[in-house]
């Protein structure tokens, strides 16, 4: 199965594509497209020029994220990877 993801315009958060048309933060929520469909779809969500910003196809199972870039994905829907937890050696050689 295929889905259809993108960034919002207005802040950059990754949304996803509904059946309804419509677009959701919320994975769960984002319609499940056959391979054979997902292309017709994806030309729609292109044409939203001000709501999604690089709308392009992923791959899902029943779990998530699938696929060669499934880890890329994974990260992207579960935000940032730095933040206070990631030191960078420069910043700990200068404690």
């Amino acid at each position: 199965m295929k889905a259809i993801t993108a960034n919002r315009l207005t802040d950059g958060r990754v949304i996803y594509r509904t059946e309804q048309g419509h677009w959701t933060p919320h994975l769960a929520e984002a319609a499940r497209y056959p391979a054979d469909d997902a292309g017709t779809a994806l030309a729609l969500a292109e044409g939203e020029f001000g709501v999604a910003v690089g709308p392009y196809l992923i791959d899902l199972d029943d779990a998530g994220p699938a696929g060669q870039k499934w880890r890329r994905e994974s990260i992207r829907l579960a935000g940032p990877t730095t933040g206070t937890t990631h030191v960078l050696a420069a910043d700990a050689g200068a404690r």
